[in-house]
């Protein structure tokens, strides 16, 4: 056992609380717009099943570049929102999943709130000394000279370190 909590110095969390406070806000302005049980999460999902047509949830995961777990999960939410609904698909294994009228009727806010999304953090991105975009884009092409798994693996490998490989019971 170590004998500090490791979890009290992050550099992630000023990030995950921005973009928290983020979303949240974007969750309180659809509130403010009598949209209740709507996510900001859903919005990219909902937009693309509006452009696509029915998907199942690989194929919307692929749209989308997330993973099959986690689109699964925004579903199920979804659905519990009577936003989308499921089909039988191309065979008994799979389901389509499909926009329900509600969904449909919030397509076209969704695509405006995107919109007005996007222009905020552009607008943002021109009152900061070093615009999101570019962190992304250089944390890309470091992490393209030594993937993310490698460093932390190398760290992990650490020699002093007895904490680095846990005893398998």
């Amino acid at each position: 056992m170590t004998t500090s909590d490791p979890t009290h110095e992050s550099h992630w969390l000023a990030l995950h609380q921005l973009l928290a406070a983020m979303d949240a806000d974007i969750e309180h302005l659809y509130r403010q717009r009598g949209i209740e049980g709507v996510r900001p999460r859903f919005a990219w999902p909902l937009i693309r099943l509006a452009h696509t047509g029915p998907l199942t949830i690989t194929e919307l995961a692929t749209e989308l570049g997330k993973t099959h777990s986690a689109i699964s999960q925004t579903v199920a939410a979804m659905r519990r929102e009577d936003l989308v609904a499921t089909e039988p698909g191309a065979d008994a294994r799979t389901r389509r999943i499909i926009l329900t009228a509600r969904g449909r009727s919030l397509v076209p806010f969704l695509e405006a709130e995107w919109r007005a999304t996007e222009a905020a953090v552009a607008e943002l991105e021109t009152e900061i000394p070093y615009p999101l975009t570019r962190v992304v884009t250089d944390l890309e092409a470091a992490l393209a000279t030594r993937p993310f798994s490698e460093r932390i693996a190398a760290l992990l490998q650490a020699p002093d370190d007895s904490t680095a490989r846990p005893e398998l019971p």
